[in-house]
């Protein structure tokens, strides 16, 4: 909106008033607070919301695959077959054959439910999200018949165990004797603890050789499933269809949406909920803005009707007291982000510090499912929050400024 020379100096002064004018002032100062305070709110929640949703797919994926092949009864017996037919499948960036099974596991007495996931070495060596999160010992030290096993950080806890102790598995579906069937109990070195952050797997991970999870569980050469990714997650459906025609009676697949369906469902209607609640906050400070405007359109009523007469126009009033308003919203809206952004950089530490005044842990991992406060900012997020900010902002200004330009200077000079 273009101003002339006059119109910008009556627009500095209303933004900054004089001293008798300090009330104006304070509603003016209130209103850009709310604003910033409400834009600031949504930025923040949106981009953790964002950054929880982000984290919960790289850590579940990265461990499970984007889908996988599972034989019906639990087993792939045919599975070199298998595992160069989904390979070949266009679409699929990789397929990783692997054994996991729910087991028990005890040290010095404890005893923890456990998930066995037995992966060939260079497939476990490979693995970004184990190798990089390795918080002891080495997961070069695995390999097949060293009898090693790299464990989760909070199994690790649970058990007491560290790099070297001795933890037992426990498969009950042991050999066959005379007098019934007897568990099977195989001794295991820890040789490396890893986080990947996920409560969930780190509570109950124990990886091995794919060689030392088949003589565990006697499956002899067969393995359980066939973990799978693909170019893009959201068309793995389509991107799979070939193969599960191929495949026939022999295996099913099952994509990352049957896995977390309900999860992620409920995180996305959260998401809607939060912004649209949050939003509100957005509309009281504009209501404020509305109301700081009217009171400065009841204040100055005499100067606006000595403008008129002075032949300033209803269309100068009116671009006058949009400017004024849209200036404290514009400024509430940059205020408000830089705010945002200024808390998702000290997020953990403002947790932390909380925790600490507190004395309360607001981020238990076993409820949280993560052992940080996650951020992720969306540009396309961010950019149409200040959008709503400032229409929001402009569309208040609208009924003072013209409620300006409809001044009568007669009826209000007559008695002057």
């Amino acid at each position: 909106m273009v101003l002339s020379s006059y119109e910008r100096m009556i627009a500095r002064r209303y933004l900054l008033p004089g001293r008798g004018d300090a009330i104006i002032f304070l509603v003016a100062g209130i209103s850009l607070s709310a604003v910033m305070l409400g834009v600031a709110a949504l930025v923040i929640v949106m981009s953790v919301m964002n950054g929880f949703r982000a984290e919960m797919f790289d850590k579940t994926v990265g461990l499970n695959g984007h889908a996988v092949v599972q034989g019906y009864d639990g087993r792939i017996p045919d599975w070199r077959a298998v595992l160069k037919d989904t390979r070949a499948t266009p679409g699929v960036t990789s397929a990783i054959p692997l054994i996991e099974q729910p087991l028990m596991s005890s040290f010095n007495g404890r005893v923890e439910a456990v998930v066995v996931r037995g992966m060939s070495i260079a497939d476990i060596r490979a693995n970004r999200l184990i190798n990089s999160k390795v918080l002891a010992g080495a997961i070069a030290s695995l390999s097949p018949g060293s009898a090693r096993v790299a464990i989760g950080s909070q199994l690790a806890e649970a058990l007491g165990a560290q790099i070297g102790s001795e933890i037992s598995l426990i498969n009950p579906a042991g050999q066959s004797t005379p007098f019934g069937s007897v568990p099977r109990i195989v001794s295991y070195t820890v040789g490396a603890i890893f986080e990947v952050g996920l409560y969930d797997y780190d509570k109950v991970y124990v990886v091995m050789p794919i060689e030392d999870a088949q003589t565990l569980l006697l499956q002899g050469d067969s393995v359980g499933v066939i973990e799978v990714n693909t170019v893009d997650p959201d068309r793995v459906v389509p991107i799979l269809a070939p193969l599960a025609a191929k495949l026939g009676g022999r295996a099913v697949i099952s994509d990352w949406r049957q896995f977390n369906a309900q999860f992620f469902q409920a995180l996305e209607v959260e998401r809607v909920a939060m912004f649209t609640v949050l939003s509100i906050i957005i509309l009281v400070a504009v209501f404020n803005i509305l109301s700081s405007l009217i009171m400065l359109v009841r204040a100055k009523t005499r100067d606006i009707a000595i403008l008129r007469t002075m032949g300033a126009s209803r269309g100068a009033l009116i671009r006058i007291f949009v400017v004024v308003g849209t200036t404290i919203g514009a400024l509430g809206m940059v205020a408000g982000v830089a705010l945002g952004f200024i808390f998702l950089f000290w997020r953990q530490r403002v947790v932390d510090f909380v925790q600490l005044v507190t004395g309360q842990n607001l981020w238990d991992p076993s409820i949280r499912y993560l052992t940080e406060l996650p951020s992720k900012p969306n540009p396309v997020e961010i950019a149409a929050i200040a959008a709503m900010a400032l229409v929001l902002s402009f569309l208040a200004t609208l009924y003072p400024a013209f409620k300006a330009a409809n001044t009568d200077p007669v009826q209000v000079l007559r008695y002057e």
